[in-house]
C-alpha cells in the first residue's frame, strides 16, 4: 500500500513539474511579452498580438506610462482587444498601442 502511494505521489509531483518548464528544454516559463526591469517595471519584450484585453483605460494609461510615455491621451480599444492612444515621449507626440499582454509599443 505505502509503495501505491509513493507512486501515485512522484507522477503527481512529476506532472505538476513538467507544467512548470518548456516542453522539452527544461527550463522554467516565462511570459515571453511582458518582463520586469530590476526595479519591478514592465518591460516591452514582444509585438503587438490581439487578443481579450482585461486592462481598464486607467490600467492602460498606467503601463503605457510606465514604459516612459507621458501625456497619454485618447486611449480606445478596438475590436481586437488592442488599446490605441497618444503621447509624448522624447519630444515627440507618438501613437502607442497596448496589447492584451502588456506590450506596449509606439510609431
Amino acid at each position: 500500500m505505502r509503495l501505491l502511494l509513493a507512486a501515485a505521489a512522484a507522477g503527481l509531483l512529476s506532472t505538476a513539474a513538467v507544467a512548470q518548464t518548456d516542453a522539452g528544454s527544461g527550463s522554467l516559463t516565462t511570459n515571453p511579452a511582458l518582463s520586469l526591469k530590476p526595479n519591478g517595471s514592465p518591460e516591452n519584450t514582444g509585438a503587438i498580438a490581439p487578443g481579450a484585453n482585461s486592462f481598464t483605460e486607467g490600467q492602460a494609461r498606467s503601463r503605457i506610462e510606465a514604459q516612459g510615455f507621458t501625456g497619454v491621451s485618447d486611449l480606445r480599444k478596438d475590436d481586437q482587444g488592442i488599446w490605441h492612444g497618444r503621447a509624448q515621449h522624447n519630444g515627440q507626440s507618438v501613437e502607442v498601442m497596448l496589447d492584451f499582454r502588456g506590450n506596449v509599443a509606439s510609431k
